[in-house]
């Protein structure tokens, strides 16, 4: 076998060893399209299958199934997280479907268990249910393809909940957020890569090994699929030469330290990265959080005056501060990206490594970029 067939993102997970697990947002996809079946057919699909959004089809065991003499259908699913120790490994998803007026469309609501969206600088609008974009198009497409396939309108109103959400979300950062009543419908991929560090950091270090001993230069770490696809299609990297960085940026840049590729490109989320750019080199929620204050300092130097400053040191999200910014024509991202480029530089010690960082939002724009620099 090649080393290209060894390397890149794909081949680096699997070398952690680690069963991978299904979101929340897999999950309600799952609950709702058995509930939808089951209004149009009587009959609820068990197991039911879905289509994840990088192609992959599993396959869920329900837990429960209701069919309501008033026209509603609920179906619900065990979250099973694999290896990740995600505090709602277990939970019980439930998605509850009635069919709606022609012309209504896909609406979601907030059962129990799932909050409810009240502070600005959050992918949602205030007063929106906390059942996040990509989990909402999941469910929107499995809508269309359930009526398709049995005759239905596809206007649907979807209540997602879960058992004992509110509880859950105590362990989470979601009240901090302005998120209350419960958790986050979560999930840009489906699927829930679990993290054990040393495994994780081991299979770094091979992504490197084997993307050098094929001859790449140029190296991107991602921190997730939308800056993995960011870099992609910025300069058409290889798998071989992607990096599923996650959270582990000090990871990254110590054995790129010791084993000098020629360009690395970071790439990640405009909060993960202000927290590299702040000096953390480990970017996990649990471990590191977005500094306002530092953003406010970041965005003072970049011209913000003393009014703005305030603002943004009492955002709510990282996000929250870098509209602030847009809208008064401050470069946060830039400032950001700099930043972080200069704090990699400065963990690599003068190693012969061109950095560059590109910030994109959860839609994968990029909103923030730091030029190649040794």
């Amino acid at each position: 076998m090649s080393s290209e067939a060894k390397g890149g993102r794909g081949a680096q997970l699997k070398h952690t060893g680690l069963r991978p697990g299904w979101t929340t947002g897999a999950c309600a996809t799952a609950a709702a399209t058995a509930a939808y079946t089951a209004l149009l057919t009587r009959s609820f699909p068990d197991p039911v299958t879905i289509t994840l959004p990088k192609g992959q089809t599993p396959s869920f065991a329900l837990a429960k199934e209701e069919l309501t003499a008033d026209g509603r259908a609920m179906a619900a699913v065990v979250k099973d997280a694999g290896d990740d120790p995600d505090v709602t490994h277990g939970a019980l998803v439930r998605a509850t479907v009635r069919v709606l007026p022609a012309g209504s469309g896909v609406v979601f609501r907030a059962g129990p268990g799932v909050g409810t969206v009240t502070l600005p600088g959050l992918p949602l609008e205030v007063g929106e249910p906390a059942i996040n974009p990509v989990p909402r198009q999941m469910m929107r497409d499995h809508m269309a393809l359930v009526a398709k396939a049995h005759g239905g309108g596809g206007d649907v109103e979807i209540t997602v909940s879960v058992d004992h959400g509110e509880e859950i979300a105590r362990s989470t950062w979601n009240p901090r957020l302005g998120i209350l009543g419960g958790l986050s419908i979560l999930g840009t991929t489906g699927v829930v890569v679990p993290y054990s560090c040393s495994a994780w950091i081991d299979s770094i270090r091979r992504g490197v090994d084997v993307a050098l001993a094929a001859g790449h230069s140029h190296l991107a770490a991602c921190t997730g699929s939308t800056s993995e696809k960011t870099v992609v299609a910025q300069y058409g990297l290889p798998e071989i030469a992607l990096l599923d960085m996650g959270d582990f940026a000090g990871a990254v840049l110590k054995y790129v330290r010791r084993h000098p590729v020629g360009r690395l490109t970071v790439c990640g989320g405009f909060a993960k990265l202000s927290k590299l750019a702040a000096g953390h080199l480990d970017l996990h929620s649990a471990r590191s959080q977005v500094d306002k204050g530092f953003l406010a300092e970041l965005a003072r130097r970049g011209g913000a005056d003393p009014a703005l400053a305030e603002e943004i040191a009492v955002a709510n999200t990282g996000l929250a501060a870098l509209q602030l910014c847009a809208a008064a024509g401050v470069p946060l991202g830039d400032l950001v990206a700099v930043a972080a480029r200069d704090e990699a530089l400065s963990v690599l010690r003068g190693a012969p490594v061109a950095v560059d960082v590109i910030c994109i939002d959860r839609a994968g724009t990029v909103v923030g970029r730091a030029a190649p620099a040794r």
